[in-house]
């Protein structure tokens, strides 16, 4: 009979005890693991316990992932007898029957809970009620059983944290039906809900241990949502990959054009579209996937989200508008200071705008609003700065640890005389959320 010490190495001359891995039987989950240690004080009754818990996030750019052919979910699913799966509203009026055929034909019963996923519904609400679901009173999902979440980032980030809730931590597999939730919210970490004017603001850190990244999915996107996803990859090829930048330059409008290759496109600029999407989640998860748990501020994926979570909500705009306005104000910001020149800076926000994209706002005039968006931001970083990311040349991005006020209005008013001069004064295409009554 087993102390639980097993595995234990005491090292007398330091009073330390250093916990190794348990043996493999003793494992809650095959998804994760982890290790510690616990060193006593020199004086006193007191000791400190230190403990690091390791998991595994795979990420896969695929095909067709519902083909009765493709076994990809049906040897994850098949020797656990069932599929426990959460489906956005709209994503099961479109796939329902091929996602139930697929697992039909796997011979793997699917219990299925549909969900509708739209930003006013990212409330602590619908994560309550995804919980029911996976309780007790519903399938009794357990802890080793990995949940499968189909749909955009508003489904990512609610199941997500519902799954994070359950059981303290159920592992789930999360295929993004947007572009947005195939390339950032999808295999992020960051689970969440929006709180009052903050986006959000309340969840928790639980990645999905599986992202499966089907383009296919992007053929029935409005087109409104394929041009805000691209937001999300623009951010990471200004701050991270040159490259990235100069394919979307030259593909970006056919890209939007034919829903990423996935409409009278060739085969070519199909090549093209898994290449983007490629290059756009490693560079996202070289930074996000390495800083798991927000623990440093080097983060260039928050370029663009500085300002906008508190924006964005105020003027009930697409994340992805509000983030290249973010991003486009942040280019001005850094050509201010003198990190990045005119010319790069014209680049990045000239991209944005040919591609339909909003680049400014008249609520970045709004002071109030602006600072109160940099002192909830600081809050959330920890106090120690603002940690602004700002590109400092197409490619590379530095941290501005503080804005002061004159230079943030010096900023607005130099970004705002520049979009002046662009197509609606720097207004984008469907800038708006819809399923709030705006257009």
């Amino acid at each position: 009979m087993g102390n639980g010490v097993q595995g234990g190495n005491l090292q007398e001359n330091n009073k330390t005890v250093i916990w190794r891995p348990h043996e493999e039987k003793y494992r809650t989950s095959e998804w994760y693991t982890g290790s510690g240690q616990i060193t006593t004080a020199d004086e006193g009754l007191s000791f400190e316990v230190t403990a690091v818990y390791q998991l595994k996030s795979e990420v896969k750019v695929i095909k067709d992932i519902f083909a009765i052919s493709n076994d990809t979910l049906g040897n994850i699913y098949r020797p656990r007898g069932r599929c426990i799966a959460v489906v956005d509203q709209t994503v099961a009026q479109l796939y329902g029957e091929k996602i139930e055929g697929y697992f039909q034909a796997q011979e793997i019963s699917l219990e299925l809970m549909v969900v509708r996923a739209w930003e006013s519904d990212k409330t602590p609400e619908t994560v309550h009620r995804i919980l029911g679901f996976l309780g007790k009173d519903g399938c009794d999902v357990s802890r080793n059983e990995p949940v499968l979440v189909i749909g955009g980032g508003v489904l990512s980030d609610v199941a997500g944290l519902a799954c994070a809730l359950q059981h303290r931590r159920t592992p789930y597999i999360m295929i993004g039906t947007t572009i947005i939730a195939a390339i950032d919210a999808g295999p992020s970490p960051r689970t969440c809900t929006n709180g009052t004017q903050f986006k959000n603001s309340i969840g928790v850190y639980h990645p999905p241990v599986l992202t499966l990244v089907d383009r296919q999915f992007f053929a029935t996107l409005d087109m409104g949502h394929i041009r805000n996803g691209m937001a999300e990859i623009i951010k990471m090829a200004v701050t991270d990959d040159k490259e990235l930048f100069e394919l979307l330059e030259e593909y970006g409008q056919e890209l939007i054009k034919t829903r990423f290759a996935t409409m009278d496109a060739s085969e070519d600029l199909a090549k093209i579209a898994d290449l983007i999407i490629y290059k756009a989640l490693y560079a996202y998860m070289k930074h996000e996937g390495t800083n798991m748990f927000e623990t440093y501020q080097d983060r260039p994926h928050a370029y663009g989200h500085t300002w906008s979570p508190r924006f964005e909500p105020a003027v009930k705009l697409m994340h992805g508008h509000a983030v290249t306005i973010g991003m486009a104000f942040g280019a001005t910001l850094s050509k201010e200071l003198g990190w990045l020149s005119e010319q790069e800076c014209q680049r990045i926000i000239n991209l944005s705008s040919k591609l339909g994209l909003s680049v400014y706002h008249p609520v970045l005039e709004d002071t109030t609003i602006m600072i109160e968006g940099q002192k909830n931001m600081r809050r959330k970083r920890g106090d120690g700065g603002l940690w602004a990311p700002l590109p400092t040349t197409i490619g590379v991005c530095d941290y501005a640890q503080e804005v002061e006020p004159d230079l943030l209005n010096q900023a607005v008013i130099a970004h705002k005389e520049y979009c002046s001069q662009l197509p609606n004064q720097g207004a984008g295409e469907q800038m708006y959320l819809r399923d709030l009554g705006l257009e």
